[in-house]
């Protein structure tokens, strides 16, 4: 039981951490961000089992994560209301061609990183764009203005 309830509090916490980190940050990680969540990883791994390398504690914590993931993903589908919580909410980051820059602070981007992602998919300058939103995944969505 003592692997379920730390697995759980695990689980909750890296919710909460990922929650705040932001989603950008989170859709283009750099190898720095690759490694150190790796490390986390293997973190999260000693605080949770406390060296159980049994097969039976490898289970019961494989299995309760299962059971989280599955669980808040049904929540999510189930209650709307707890949907903003457990996955956000898209964020408009320009509207009728302007750059909402309460937005961009909130999310923690810059007009060049809105201006860089645009590039990428083949919009040549902001001028071009109607509406900007960055969804609940990290990746930005635009929309022309024409």
């Amino acid at each position: 039981m003592d692997l379920v309830a730390r697995t759980v509090f695990v689980f909750v916490l890296i919710l909460l951490v990922t929650r705040a980190v932001g989603r950008r940050e989170l859709s283009s990680m750099q190898p720095f961000d690759l490694i150190l969540l790796v490390v986390m990883g293997d973190m999260v791994q000693q605080g949770v089992t406390q060296s159980d390398y049994s097969l039976t504690g490898t289970t019961i914590v494989i299995s309760t994560l299962a059971i989280l993931v599955v669980g808040t993903a049904y929540l999510s589908y189930r209650f709307r209301r707890l949907r903003p919580v457990l996955e956000g909410e898209p964020t408009l980051l320009i509207a009728d061609g302007r750059v909402i820059e309460r937005n961009l602070k909130r999310e923690r981007m810059t007009v060049e990183e809105v201006a860089a992602e645009a590039r990428q998919q083949s919009i040549g300058s902001l001028d071009d764009v109607r509406y900007a939103v960055l969804e609940t995944n990290g990746k930005i969505s635009f929309i022309g203005s024409s």
